[in-house]
């Protein structure tokens, strides 16, 4: 029985649509405006797409372990008037990224650490682990950084320091690890 009852439905949708169709002679040549339509545009060719990029293939990273040794901060980092202590990034990532703590030595001379300077890099962000640094950020102007604060610098922002705590330490993170800096002048 059940059969029975299906055999008098339409076949399928098309089917359907079609005796529809033979009914209603206007949406008839609006279906076959429509269908023209979709025809011609699917018988243009594509745009090409610009070939992709290659994956940029990395070595495989190592795992990095760093404790805490006074006699690892060395003065062999960026700033004459700051230590600073790697924590194995750089290595262990083949470059992609670089961390380091760093301590700016007392007292603060802001005629020797007021330069104006931009950094060209990917990413940078800041961390203090204690004490507190004064800065100026492009379009933020001067901003206190006190014990947890965090901060991230944009690609190329301007900004210098201005003036910190004689026991300030700063854990920060750079991409990529090797990176140029540009000192501006005020």
């Amino acid at each position: 029985m059940a059969s029975k009852s299906r055999a008098k439905k339409p076949a399928s949708r098309t089917a359907a649509k079609a005796a529809t169709r033979k009914t209603s002679p206007r949406k008839s040549a609006k279906a076959k405006a429509k269908s023209a339509a979709a025809k011609s545009i699917a018988r243009r060719p594509l745009p090409r797409k610009a070939a992709a990029a290659p994956a940029v293939r990395r070595k495989k990273q190592r795992i990095a372990i760093s404790h805490h040794r006074d006699e690892d901060f060395k003065a062999d980092g960026l700033r004459a008037y700051a230590h600073y202590r790697d924590l194995g990034i750089a290595d262990a990532t083949h470059g992609l990224a670089r961390a380091h703590v760093i301590r700016l030595l007392p007292p603060c001379n802001p005629q020797e650490v007021a330069k104006l300077h931009t950094h060209d890099v990917e990413f940078q962000m800041v961390y203090v682990l204690k004490g507190w640094v004064k800065s100026y950020l492009e379009g933020v102007g001067e901003t206190l950084m006190k014990q947890g604060s965090a901060w991230t610098q944009p690609p190329r922002i301007r900004h210098m320091i201005l003036d910190y705590s004689d026991d300030v330490e700063l854990l920060e993170v750079i991409l990529p690890a090797d990176f140029k800096t540009v000192e501006l002048s005020t």
